[in-house]
């Protein structure tokens, strides 16, 4: 928690501190939920999104544990120093629950198709970074050496510190901060230019049409599974009513064999009344 320069913490901190401990309970309740009716364990630590669950769940236990000790165990005479290496892995630990935004990948469908996105297309990834690098070691000696011979404002002090104008400059972004006075330095940050948009340009185009069969494939995944639920509901419904015809027409036929055996039974009882006077009218 954050406090005030007399070390207490405020009241907005409080408030915030006492929100972060519902969510985190309640995250923390899913998750163990989850995890314990799954049937493979490892396969369930295993997924990334489960993975980013206890990325963003762990930080803030940790953060209690590391308050705890930092308070009642902390070394005498050890100074400032001690505390500085708490305060850095408190702040890194904090910096770790940007993590609870990608939660919101379970929800999201863009988010997923992005996730899946990027690990279809490692290759285009690496293909995109291969022709940077390459571009990159081209054009950085070349702007450094046509500012350098040319006598302009020395901007580019060396062929390192040219390769940060190299990627700015192949990506577009510009900053500014390097520019080429001289007329060869700037054919060669043209070049660069030119060349940037081509080479990113190849493999940009797989990338995007990967995004698109992977966003339509989980766009029908979810259609899919919308529409089983209404069909396992009508499953159930059609079932049900197949077992109460069967069982009216199983309640039918015992009544209907009840009222034969009655009627049988009733025309054997006449039958045997009938007898003696039968045999009276014979003797007669």
């Amino acid at each position: 928690m954050r406090q005030t320069a007399q070390g207490e913490c405020s009241q907005r901190c409080y408030n915030i501190f006492v929100l972060e401990t519902v969510c985190v309970g309640w995250f923390s309740l899913e998750f163990l939920l989850r995890f314990i009716q799954t049937q493979s364990k490892w396969t369930f630590l295993r997924t990334p999104l489960n993975i980013i669950d206890v990325v963003a769940i762990l930080p803030y236990y940790i953060t209690l544990i590391v308050d705890s000790l930092s308070v009642s165990d902390r070394p005498t005479g050890s100074g400032n120093n001690y505390l500085e290496k708490v305060g850095l892995v408190l702040r890194v630990l904090r910096a770790l629950r940007i993590f609870y935004v990608m939660r919101l990948a379970r929800h999201s469908l863009g988010l997923q198709t992005l996730g899946l996105t990027v690990r279809r297309c490692t290759r285009e990834f690496g293909l995109l970074l291969l022709f940077l690098c390459v571009a990159m070691a081209l054009f950085s000696p070349l702007v450094f050496l046509a500012e350098s011979e040319m006598g302009a404002k020395q901007e580019f002090t060396s062929i390192p510190g040219s390769y940060w104008w190299a990627v700015i400059s192949m990506t577009t972004v510009g900053y500014g901060d390097m520019v080429p006075r001289s007329i060869p330095g700037q054919v060669v940050a043209l070049s660069s230019i030119l060349s940037g948009i081509l080479l990113m340009a190849f493999p940009v185009t797989s990338i995007f049409h990967t995004f698109s069969r992977s966003y339509l494939e989980l766009k029908e995944e979810q259609s899919r599974a919308t529409r089983h639920k209404p069909d396992s509901q009508d499953s159930t419904k059609s079932q049900n009513s197949e077992d109460s015809q069967d069982t009216d027409s199983s309640i039918h036929g015992i009544i209907e064999t009840t009222a034969v055996g009655a009627h049988h039974r009733r025309s054997v009882a006449v039958a045997s009344q009938g007898a003696p006077q039968v045999r009276k009218s014979l003797k007669s």
